[in-house]
């Protein structure tokens, strides 16, 4: 196999979900798509420390502590680290069948091994198997005796400040038992395909499972499913924003004076703040925009400042925000109800009842729009960042420094 197209145990899962989202990530490296986002960026250094961190929990082994793209020196050193008898290594690489691998950590039974592979989700997922099959496909092709497999994740029973038992490891040994005979014809067939041109592959429900493909705009161009109901029919069919005479009996509900509320939060993988479990969702930010009582607007803000537990401080503030409003508008309310609810259990019996007065005082503008009103450039999504520039363009999330829930969370 050509080395550019060697595969690798990431390159295998990604062909695994897609032969044709494989063959642009070899033959175009450099494509746009590729360039990770600053909220993509942040998960894959969050992956990073999780995994030197799952070292700590299985001590006394050995890192083969260099660069990614070194790996004939990466393979060599692992050899020696297995002469030398280490009880684990971690990082430990080799290269059988046309395929690369590193493994997390690979720790020392006796005369075999267990292959431990860390994920920094709260379970074992899916797609975590064939991920771990293809490593132990290329270690027992090495010569190891690989008597275990499993899968280090983090504990959401876990409670700061006690991280004694952030991780957990579940074995999965049966499971990629049973997945290693399709290996090899797996990989032969992946490295065929990258051998040729680009391959057709239909679109369909793997273009976003387990993961949204960076290249899903070049694949559905013009191939969005239509929207189903009538009122979606017609405003494709017309080119024109539908609005159902039964919106008027729908906003009934929206009593003023409002106040308009958005959360932004931040879920720290390891949890930093007392009582909190691996991501938790905690509130650090919010924005309010209240009527005043003779007209117009006043806008309210709070942000969290510091590593400092935020809770109590934007507890407080949002009372605050929120007095007067006999209505408090939110997108979604699901989402904010619950973290209101989770503040006042994590603080006191005062602050849970201050949570659940803005709780019940909020309208939820979601199934209004979702019931209501449709415009073609919805595209058969109801989320905000698509509804709000249709119908009110002068407020499009386009060139904002922060456009996205995932980059204020980052930030």
């Amino acid at each position: 196999m050509s080395p550019a197209y060697r595969l690798s145990k990431s390159r295998y899962t990604v062909g695994l979900q897609c032969h044709r989202r494989l063959w642009w990530t070899v033959h175009e490296p450099g494509a746009p798509e590729l360039v990770p986002d600053p909220a993509t960026r942040a998960l894959f250094e969050q992956g990073a420390r999780i995994g030197a961190l799952a070292r700590t929990y299985v001590p006394g082994g050995t890192l083969i502590d260099l660069p990614w793209n070194q790996g004939q020196r990466k393979i060599e050193a692992t050899r020696a680290a297995l002469a030398a008898g280490a009880p684990a290594i971690y990082e430990a690489s080799f290269s059988e069948d046309g395929v690369f691998v590193a493994v997390d950590i690979l720790e020392r039974l006796g005369s075999g091994w267990a292959l431990v592979e860390v994920k920094s989700t709260a379970s074992v997922k899916p797609e975590h198997r064939p991920d771990a099959a293809v490593q132990a496909h290329v270690l027992a092709r090495a010569g190891l005796d690989v008597r275990r497999v499993e899968v280090m994740h983090l504990n959401r029973a876990c409670t700061y400040p006690d991280l004694g038992d952030l991780f957990t490891r579940t074995d999965v040994t049966d499971d990629v038992a049973a997945l290693l005979p399709g290996v090899p014809a797996e990989v032969r067939a992946q490295a065929g395909m990258l051998a040729g041109p680009l391959p057709e592959v239909a679109i369909g429900p793997h273009c976003t499972t387990p993961h949204e493909c960076p290249f899903h705009a070049r694949c559905w161009k013009g191939g969005e499913p239509e929207p189903a109901n009538e009122r979606q029919r017609l405003a494709l069919a017309e080119g024109r924003l539908v609005v159902e005479p039964t919106l008027r009996d729908a906003l009934e509900a929206f009593r003023s004076p409002l106040a308009f509320l958005d959360f932004e939060t931040v879920n720290p993988a390891v949890p930093v703040w007392d009582g909190c479990h691996p991501y938790d969702l905690v509130p650090v930010q919010f924005s309010c925009h209240r009527e005043r009582p003779g007209g117009g607007h006043e806008h309210l803000e709070w942000l969290a400042d510091g590593p400092g537990d935020p809770r109590p401080a934007i507890a407080a503030a949002l009372v605050g925000a929120c007095a007067g409003a006999e209505a408090i508008v939110v997108y979604n309310a699901s989402f904010e109800r619950t973290r209101l609810k989770e503040l006042g259990e994590a603080l006191d019996a005062r602050t849970a009842r201050a949570m659940a007065d803005i709780s019940a005082r909020i309208v939820d503008l979601l199934p209004v729009v979702r019931n209501h009103v449709y415009h073609p450039a919805f595209r058969g999504s109801f989320s905000l960042k698509t509804v709000l520039p249709a119908l009110v363009p002068d407020l499009s999330y386009e060139g904002m420094e922060i456009a996205e829930g995932g980059g204020a969370a980052f930030a």
